[in-house]
């Protein structure tokens, strides 16, 4: 079960003008589940996007940056669950390129001006046969009155679920040159979570208007705020993609300065959405009982802090001993000691478990009692505080426990 998560209630989902969805069952690897997605965008909308930095960039990642680098723009998103189609050499490059084609001639637009993403399972052909019958149907859905709804948003979080056990979405309002401008996002993710920029993806959109210019910029401030920032089990996915939508109905001049009121008041009220989701994907992590913050306080530079958060974040043997509520510390020590800091003095360390104050100048703290400690590790949130004395840098990481159902859910994935 996720971790303080619950499905979304769709009345609480905004729509977003000039974005409509449409949703379809393609048995694209099993029957009767929601799995090929569209997303259909307005003319003038602005789009940015990050990718996975795994060199084995799955096909449809590939396309994506192509398409984009062609800047045409953006009018399409079709995405299938069930298959990564990575791994899949020129056979899935072709895959790719032909889903994009079709949903451009139904549209009747470039091509370049479709992006297509998959998620699933890596290293087997892409049913494109099957994808392709679908298609008509999504498409289809998409031109209902439904299309256009709050609901619809989560719809498309169940369409493109692989492991997860609910659906993420998340909607916000707020007030731009006072202009009411809605924020609505979804994602998917609970393994191979570490993105690097989980199998991640993440779709936002906004009406808002920003100069094209500012979202390259504008969507990876987000994600080093959010989807950077988490991690399940360490695995950098060949899929992961967030992809940042401006339609610019809202009716207010286009945000030419993100250090400006307005481009301040968007990104915060973006990036509350783009953390939500990803700490969403952590909640839900695979068999994942417990969501963990660790945040490393005192660093001479924001790399250094990173180092040590994921270390902590990373270790199989720190994890596995919040699952078993088991304050055996001394494995955070450890994890702080190989994270590659090579002058680090380890006699101003200090280690938190919440208001627990476990080490003292590098040491046991005499007052720390091993009970108080598992006090904390027995609660469903825990906060992880390290202090490293050496700076004021500080960076904040969130990961989960590893428990017996990551290890089967892994194990049996392509059953």
């Amino acid at each position: 079960m996720p971790v303080l998560l619950e499905r979304p209630d769709p009345a609480l989902l905004l729509p977003v003008a000039g974005v409509r969805i449409g949703v379809a069952e393609a048995g694209i690897r099993k029957a009767g589940r929601k799995d090929l997605t569209v997303f259909l965008i307005d003319e003038a909308a602005s789009v940015g996007a990050v990718f996975t930095r795994n060199r084995y960039a799955a096909a449809p990642v590939q396309v994506c940056r192509d398409h984009l680098a062609a800047g045409q723009g953006v009018r399409a998103m079709v995405v299938n669950t069930g298959n990564a189609n990575a791994g899949t050499g020129e056979a899935g490059l072709a895959d790719a390129r032909q889903t994009a084609l079709a949903v451009a001639r139904a549209l009747g637009v470039p091509h370049e001006q479709v992006l297509p993403f998959s998620t699933g399972v890596i290293m087997e052909p892409l049913p494109l046969d099957r994808l392709l019958a679908g298609l008509p149907l999504a498409l289809a859905d998409a031109a209902t009155p439904e299309a256009a709804t709050g609901a619809q948003w989560l719809k498309a979080a169940e369409g493109i679920m692989t492991t997860d056990t609910v659906p993420k979405a998340v909607s916000r309002r707020l007030r731009v040159a006072g202009h009411e401008v809605s924020i609505s996002g979804i994602a998917k993710g609970a393994g191979m979570i570490r993105p690097n920029m989980a199998t991640m993806l993440g779709f936002v959109a906004t009406d808002a208007a920003v100069a094209p210019g500012l979202m390259d910029a504008l969507v990876a401030r987000l994600a080093d705020a959010s989807f950077n920032r988490v991690t399940v089990d360490g695995d950098t996915s060949t899929n992961d993609s967030f992809v940042l939508v401006a339609t610019g109905q809202a009716g207010h001049a286009p945000i030419t300065d993100l250090d400006s009121a307005e481009g301040q008041a968007l990104l915060l009220a973006l990036t509350e959405v783009a953390q939500f989701l990803a700490h969403a994907i952590v909640r839900d992590g695979e068999g994942a009982t417990k969501f963990i913050t660790v945040r490393v306080e005192g660093g001479a530079n924001q790399e250094e802090c990173l180092k040590v958060a994921y270390a902590v974040a990373h270790s199989p043997l720190v994890k596995t001993a919040f699952f078993a509520s088991d304050p055996n510390l001394g494995r955070i020590l450890a994890a702080v000691g190989y994270a590659g800091i090579d002058d680090l003095d380890t006699t101003k360390i200090e280690l938190y478990l919440g208001n627990v104050h476990v080490v003292k100048a590098g040491g046991r703290n005499p007052d720390y009692r091993e009970e108080d400690g598992q006090r904390v590790m027995k609660a469903p949130e825990i906060l992880v505080r390290i202090g490293l004395g050496r700076g004021d840098a500080t960076e904040t990481v969130w990961t989960c426990d590893f428990s017996h159902d990551y290890v089967s859910i892994n194990a049996d994935y392509r059953s």
